[in-house]
């Protein structure tokens, strides 16, 4: 049995009101489309995963790795959007499908079963909360009370039969504003099953909340280099004749890292963490530290939002390994590439550096704290 999962995420997004595209704005330290991408991937019914697109946004999603995911791009309307992702897995033989608004990252997977459970007896079955709030119509000058406990919020994700679904989409008029309109608009039945008040949809900038202010961390590492010892910078392993002289495997480039990630967060430093007189900690690669480091800081509720890198060093230059070093780093800390900056520095052959003897490393780190 196929299931597919489709993330709409092809709007214009003109009330969120920023220079970034809402999909694509940083939220909880990745961008907003991916945490629904993330938990579809994680969830192991859905066997394709589909990205609507607007085509104007192409140089953003082409920044952030998406494997796995089948990415199209969408019409003028959610509803032309919607039609054409669910006729580019025609071929697929779809049992079921649900669809979902990427500005909605914060549903959970005791939904998403709760809509499988539900599909399976139901065509339409979509996730609403009751309005806590008195509700009030408005025609020209006549205001009428309506009763709130037949007033319903819905949300998404929302589950279909892909055949049914697919028979209706001859509707595509910007009117229908979810998927479950159109079998409203013929008289079937949907289902409606409990939403989420923590599944809110983020309309507008001011829908991303930080509980405190960011924070910066600063980082510095310096390593001897010394024949017959293996180099690693940013977690890479660089050809060389010299490498590092450490505790560890000596990437001065993590080292500096966790120090900055650290001290943002107010977590102490790297010394405190991973002591260099403990034994178990000999030639551990700094891949490992940092992993540690980035499980810490997540239990106290801090993402990184970025890091910035400058690598002193005279020999090797650090061009050519500028996109394998981002990489790296960044699959570590769980945020994408463009979250990273490195440059590399000599010192004019001045100094230790200068004359090879040395390679230094600092970074200036940024975090945000959630609730």
């Amino acid at each position: 049995m196929n299931n597919c999962f489709i993330i709409l995420a092809g709007g214009e997004s003109k009330r969120f009101n920023s220079k970034i595209p809402k999909p694509y704005h940083l939220y909880k330290g990745k961008p907003l489309f991916l945490h629904s991408v993330d938990k579809a991937i994680n969830y192991s019914k859905f066997n394709k995963i589909v990205l609507v697109i607007n085509k104007k946004h192409k140089s953003y999603i082409s920044k952030i790795k998406t494997k796995n995911i089948k990415i199209i791009i969408g019409g003028n309307t959610r509803a032309e959007s919607a039609y054409k992702a669910l006729k580019a897995i025609k071929s697929y033989n779809i049992k079921y499908v649900l669809i979902h608004d990427a500005a909605r990252p914060n549903f959970s997977l005791n939904l998403l079963d709760r809509l499988f459970k539900a599909v399976k007896l139901n065509d339409c079955v979509v996730p609403a909360i009751q309005t806590l709030d008195s509700v009030k119509q408005k025609n020209l000058n006549v205001v009428t009370n309506l009763k709130r406990e037949n007033i319903y919020l819905i949300q998404t994700p929302q589950a279909f039969n892909y055949k049914q679904l697919y028979k209706l989409q001859d509707n595509q008029g910007p009117e229908v504003t979810d998927d479950a309109n159109l079998f409203v608009k013929v008289g079937k039945k949907i289902k409606i099953i409990k939403g989420s008040v923590d599944n809110n949809k983020i309309t507008i900038n001011s829908d991303i909340k930080v509980t405190n202010s960011i924070k910066f961390g600063l980082g510095f590492d310096v390593h001897r280099l010394v024949p017959n010892k293996k180099l690693y910078l940013g977690g890479i392993k660089i050809p060389s004749y010299l490498g590092t002289l450490g505790h560890s495997d000596g990437d001065p480039v993590l080292h500096a890292v966790i120090d900055a990630i650290l001290g943002a967060c107010k977590m102490g430093d790297i010394g405190e963490k991973f002591s260099d007189n403990n034994k178990k900690f000999k030639n551990i690669r700094s891949t490992i530290l940092l992993s540690k480091i980035i499980q810490q800081i997540k239990i106290k509720n801090y993402l990184i939002n970025n890091i910035d890198i400058n690598i002193i060093t005279q020999k090797p230059k650090i061009q050519k390994y500028k996109k394998k070093i981002t990489s790296c780093i960044a699959k570590i800390c769980n945020i994408s590439s463009s979250q990273i900056n490195i440059k590399g520095k000599t010192t004019e052959k001045l100094g230790v550096i200068g004359k090879e003897k040395a390679i230094a490393c600092e970074v200036i780190a940024s975090v945000f704290r959630y609730d």
